[in-house]
């Protein structure tokens, strides 16, 4: 009697869930022939109609028949449909998120038999993204490249302290707008705007932060190193005295030669007191001016200028950090920079390597080096294996030198470079 009361109940339950899956659910999403309307569209958390929309943006399209769509597009980007969130009278839908290729300003419906439904409806790409500027020192009058990402004209650039600059055409893809630096302009970040929102810039024009070497006081022209470096101030300078690396000998670009006379700018910290210390004006650890916990969410960055009359064809800038324990006025060497054991993380810059010859025109720009992904090489152009910490920071090198062998040309450039700066880039 047990068993056949548990067949019994099997037996009704199949029947049941059968007749379940023979429902007939009146909400069920049935696809309809014919034509679709749109009456309008509005936001689908509010009941406001809308002519355009932001990517990504979640909206509500109402109208008639429309669960005879099959398919919609905007401009030629396809949005996901899904019949749980369609009627006859709605569609709710996320704007799709990648930019189209052809841009006609209009929301495509297309039903199963491939007949289209037209639509004026604008897709709105994300608010700009500031991220560079060619020359952060720029004066008012020049000018410059800002880049970021969907930077569309029509829009507006404006620099603290200035009148916002109205600029109607912006390369294409969304990637650059050129402007002229605003009578007026201070220093502070920049913003756009433009249809979709305002970008702020991570960057500041004339940025004074964090400023380890500018050439005009005591740090960088004491005589922290073995070879004076060449500190001058005339018509060229950016902002007072700058620091030119040359040599008459020149580079040669196999870095076979050692060109510290003339192309290597030195600065080890300390003293000859026993113990050393390190809080001398002018001889003082950089640690006491940049924090350096967050490292890695910060860029080198500085102003530089290559007249065209010298320009560099070959041999690379090398740029590093190191600590205490690598160097201080009193531990001075010229190994530690290229000794394999300590490999120690830099800067391995070649603008010349594309074209084979570099000069910034005599235009000051600004050079941009992330910490975490630009210092990665050692000095003959590998891979380091060393590891960077919030103590390595406290002297800094430049020298053009080395690299791999028979890269680029011999030269004899000039660089000039100012207000060299740690700074964050998030």
């Amino acid at each position: 009697m047990k068993n056949l009361t548990k067949y019994t109940c099997l037996l009704l339950g199949l029947v049941f869930v059968g007749a379940c899956a023979n429902l007939d659910y009146p909400d069920r999403f049935k696809e309809t022939q014919g034509v679709p309307k749109v009456n309008f569209v509005r936001y689908a958390d509010r009941d406001i109609a809308i002519t355009q929309a932001a990517m990504e943006e979640t909206i509500c399209i109402v109208g008639e028949n429309l669960t005879s769509v099959h398919d919609i597009y905007f401009n030629d980007q396809p949005a996901v449909l899904n019949s749980s969130y369609m009627t006859a009278n709605t569609i709710v839908l996320t704007v799709p998120k990648n930019l189209p290729v052809v841009q006609d300003d209009k929301m495509h419906l297309i039903t199963r038999d491939s007949s289209v439904v037209l639509y004026d409806f604008k897709v709105l790409p994300p608010a700009p993204k500031v991220e560079s500027m060619s020359a952060e020192w720029a004066a008012p009058g020049e000018k410059v490249l800002i880049a970021g990402s969907y930077l569309f004209a029509p829009l507006t650039v404006e620099f603290p302290g200035a009148d916002p600059i109205e600029v109607t055409t912006s390369k294409a893809g969304g990637s650059e707008v050129e402007v002229t630096v605003p009578t007026g302009a201070q220093p502070g970040k920049v913003k756009i705007t433009t249809a979709s929102g305002t970008g702020q810039s991570s960057f500041q024009y004339k940025d004074s932060r964090n400023i380890l070497f500018n050439f005009d006081d005591n740090r960088g022209k004491m005589g922290n190193c073995w070879h004076a470096a060449k500190i001058e101030s005339s018509d060229l300078s950016l902002d007072g005295g700058y620091l030119l690396l040359y040599s008459a000998d020149g580079l040669k670009s196999d870095g076979s030669d050692w060109p510290d006379a003339g192309y290597h700018f030195e600065y080890w910290p300390g003293n000859w007191n026993t113990p050393e210390t390190y809080e001398d004006d002018g001889a003082d650890d950089l640690t006491r001016t940049v924090d350096f916990t967050g490292f890695k969410n910060m860029a080198l960055k500085f102003e530089y200028m290559i007249p065209e009359t010298d320009p560099w064809k070959g041999t690379p800038m090398q740029i590093w950090f190191a600590g205490h324990n690598l160097i201080t006025l009193q531990t001075a060497n010229n190994t530690y920079f290229h000794d394999e054991a300590v490999s120690l993380p830099r800067v391995m810059w070649k603008p010349w390597l594309e074209s084979g010859s570099y000069d910034t025109g005599g235009k000051w720009l600004t050079a941009v080096f992330p910490i975490a992904t630009d210092f990665i090489w050692y000095w003959d152009g590998t891979l380091a294996t060393g590891e960077l910490k919030p103590e390595s920071f406290t002297g800094m090198e430049i020298f053009i030198a080395a690299g791999e062998e028979n890269e680029g040309s011999p030269s004899a450039p000039k660089i000039y470079i100012d207000n060299i700066r740690v700074v964050p880039i998030k």
